[in-house]
This record gives C-alpha cells, sequence and structure tokens, in this order.
C-alpha cells in the first residue's frame, strides 16, 4: 500500500490520498468476519499511519476499579483470543493504567514518568510518550486502548480527535461481530434442540394410518416450524372400530411441541377410554386444565371420533376444534360435524363433561377433519383458504382417501403457490369402504 504523506493531514490538498487510504483499508476489513482477524489487520494498518512502539488494551471486563485486566500487548507471543477467553489475561490494580482505564477521558501524556511499583511499570518501562483512547459501550470506557512512543511530546495533539473516533468505530464493528457471533452461537443451539424436539415429536406421531376391515385412512401432517403443536393419532379399538383424534395446540414452535408431548401421553394413559369420544376428551380436559394449562394460557382444541364400520355410526366429541366435513357420495349431500362444540381443552374447568354426538356412517361417505392451519392458509391477496374448496374435493367422491387427500392438497398448493405454511397444517381423511 502507498501512503499519503500524512494521513492525519487534514488539509483540502490530501484528500485524495486519505480517501484511497481509507477505502484500501476499509476493502481489506470487509472480507474478515472474525473479530479477532479484523483486530489485527486494523492494528497493522494503523501502525502504518501511526507508528507506536508499545500497545496495550486495558478492560473492565469481570474486575471492579481500581482493578484493570489486560486483554492485550503487543509485546506478548500468546495469542488468545480475548473476545472469547477474556478470563485468562492478566490483572493489576491501581496505578497509571487503572487511572487512565477508569477516567472514560482520553489522555494525552508528553513526559511519562513511572514509580517503579507502578503496575504500569512492566508494561510501559522507557516510554515517554503515552495517548490513551477510551473505547465506549452504553456510555462508558468498557475498554481503553493504550499507545505509546519512546520519545517524549511524541504524539500531535491536532491527530488525537481522529485517532479517538477511528478506534471507537472499529470496536463498535467488532463488537457488533462478536454479538452476532454469540447470537449465532445461540441460534445453532436452538436449533439443534428445536430439532431433538421434532425428532421426539415425530416419533410420537402414527408411523402410517392404520389397515383396518371397512375403512380406508390417509394423513397429511407438516410443522410450521421445525416443531409443532398439531397432534394426530389412531386408536383401534376390539371391536373393530377406530378411534382418530386430531389436535391443535395454540401457537407452535418448542412450546407448542412440548404441551402436544403432554397431550399425547395423556391420551395414551390407562384412564383414558378411548371407546368413548365424550369421555375420552373429559379425561383429557380434566388432566391440562388441573395440572398443566392454569397459568401457560394456552390451550388444545381437539376433535375425537370413533368411526365403526359394523355399526355404521360415527361417534364424535368436539373441544373447540374446527368443524370436520362428512360427504355423502350416495346422494350429495354434506353433514358439518359441529353438533357438540365446547370450549377448547385446557381453559374449561377441570370437571367440565364433554357430551358426544352419533350420525350415520354410510358406504361410500368420507370425513375429512383438518387443524385450522389449513383452512386458515392464505393466498398473495390475503384471501383464506376456507371450507369451500374441501367441499369442492369432497363432491367429487374420488375413489379413495389417499386420492382425496391429494385432490386438497393440490388446490391447496394452488391457492397458497405453495409458499411455506405460517401454521401447523394436519388433514386426516377417512373413507367408508
Amino acid at each position: 500500500m502507498t501512503l499519503a504523506p500524512n494521513f492525519f493531514d487534514a488539509q483540502t490538498r490530501n484528500w485524495q490520498g486519505r480517501l484511497a487510504i481509507s477505502v484500501d483499508v476499509m476493502r481489506e476489513l470487509s472480507r474478515y468476519s472474525d473479530p479477532q482477524d479484523m483486530h489485527r489487520i486494523f492494528t497493522h494498518r494503523l501502525g502504518q499511519l501511526f507508528p507506536t512502539t508499545r500497545q496495550l488494551t486495558l478492560s473492565r471486563r469481570g474486575v471492579e476499579k481500581p482493578q484493570a485486566r489486560i486483554t492485550r500487548f503487543n509485546l506478548w507471543s500468546d495469542t488468545t483470543n480475548p473476545y472469547t477467553h477474556w478470563d485468562r489475561f492478566p490483572i493489576v490494580s491501581g496505578g497509571l493504567l487503572s487511572s487512565l482505564l477508569y477516567s472514560d477521558e482520553p489522555r494525552l501524556i508528553d513526559d511519562l514518568n513511572l514509580f517503579p511499583n507502578d503496575p504500569a511499570h512492566e508494561y510501559l518501562e522507557g516510554q515517554r510518550s503515552l495517548l490513551s483512547i477510551p473505547i465506549f459501550e452504553h456510555g462508558v470506557a468498557q475498554n481503553t486502548v493504550v499507545v505509546t512512543r519512546e520519545e517524549s511530546s511524541a504524539f500531535p495533539p491536532e491527530q488525537v480527535p481522529e485517532l479517538v473516533w477511528m478506534t471507537n468505530l472499529f470496536g463498535r464493528a467488532t463488537q457488533t461481530l462478536v454479538l452476532s457471533q454469540a447470537l449465532q452461537k445461540a441460534n445453532e443451539t436452538a436449533d439443534a434442540e428445536l430439532r431433538d424436539i421434532a425428532e421426539l415429536q415425530q416419533s410420537l406421531l402414527p408411523a402410517k394410518p392404520p389397515t383396518m376391515p371397512g375403512l380406508d385412512v390417509a394423513v397429511y401432517y407438516r410443522a410450521a416450524c421445525l416443531a409443532g403443536g398439531d397432534y394426530y393419532d389412531f386408536f383401534p379399538l376390539p371391536d373393530g372400530s377406530l378411534g382418530i383424534l386430531v389436535a391443535d395446540v395454540s401457537g407452535h414452535g418448542s412450546h407448542a411441541a412440548v404441551l402436544m408431548a403432554i397431550t399425547h401421553s395423556i391420551a395414551h394413559a390407562a384412564a383414558a377410554n378411548p371407546a368413548k369420544p365424550g369421555p375420552f376428551l373429559t379425561h383429557l380436559n380434566a388432566n391440562l386444565a388441573g395440572r398443566y394449562n392454569r397459568h401457560s394460557g394456552v390451550f388444545v382444541t381437539a376433535f375425537y371420533a370413533v368411526f365403526d364400520p359394523n355399526k355404521n355410526t360415527i361417534t364424535y366429541a368436539s373441544a373447540g376444534h374446527v368443524p370436520p366435513r362428512l360427504s355423502r357420495c350416495s346422494d350429495g349431500s354434506r353433514v358439518t360435524l359441529n353438533r357438540v362444540q365446547r370450549l377448547p381443552l385446557g381453559v374449561s374447568p377441570p370437571g367440565l363433561i364433554y357430551p358426544e354426538f352419533v350420525v350415520d356412517w354410510r358406504r361410500g361417505d368420507q370425513v375429512v377433519v383438518f387443524t385450522d392451519g389449513v383452512t386458515e392458509a392464505v393466498d398473495s391477496n390475503g384471501d383464506v383458504f376456507g371450507t369451500e374448496r374441501i367441499d369442492e374435493r369432497l363432491a367429487s367422491c374420488p375413489a379413495t382417501a389417499d386420492a382425496l387427500r391429494s385432490a386438497i392438497l393440490g388446490e391447496l398448493d394452488q391457492f397458497t403457490n405453495r409458499c411455506p405454511p405460517t401454521d401447523d397444517r394436519t388433514l386426516v381423511v377417512v373413507r367408508r369402504t
């Protein structure tokens, strides 16, 4: 690099040289993202522009007045990173270095004389000129840079203001990088933990739909985040009927995933009675409201139904869940399963009784149970998907549950232009064969 005759000469005649140096330094610094590398480059470049003999960095981190932690000294061979291992550096107490660190002001000393018992003597012996530059964080000099020369009156006072703002701007830049790295590490840790939660959650969901005489079942599940709050489950019963539970924890992410796992545990407890939808939801609510949800404000909507191909009935109960749709392909009629809606689980009193309702279930009938992540999906204009499009696909009476599931999802993908969901989506299709 070709240096201008004097970078700190702010006269108009020198602007082109100053600009060339500034651009060159900024270009080189921009190639690095590690604060330690940036400090090395900045110190080297500044040393070319403003030569010094000794350079120290003092820090208040982990100490109290009059102590000062020395995190950098140009005569050290140790290159330990003070951004990550600041507690490994020596601490001095009192004397000149403490005075410089806690003054919160730049200091210029033209004729430096140190007492032999001053802690600074070990680092600055033989130096005659000193300049200290505080680096501010939240209005306080958290760090202070100290530079010296062996001759007296070696630092021109007119250059000090520019050195102060240059050093502080660099200090803010490196601090931003340190915080960015810490945030990235925290995000990576949280992401890894969320992946673990997602794997656990996935293991709680059925591996595949059940295969039972008289029933054709298809499922779709997609979480908005790595882990979600939607939950579906199957309960094959001894009499050949099938219990199907679809639930939706308010919110999504790790909190919702944990409550989903709790709901799964309660649903599979010995005291649960999956043969009776009303008592089954009553059991879930009593445990969620009595033990887990009283103070969290989180709730769970749920729909539970027992599909009986022998009695040709569907017996269901609902806890604030979006009503499923039943299509009778024999006559083209549709039924909304909303006759026994009650409050969501976890917000109702623990003693609340959830009633159940029975509807006929004929050969060829199809039922679609879903969460609001499906019906409340929006397009680019902000319009919601709704239930009408589900009804249209139901009206076509596809030959299999999987065909109906694919038709609804195709319509949903077209409507949303395949944009990632903002809420968890679950879709369960049951067809009477």
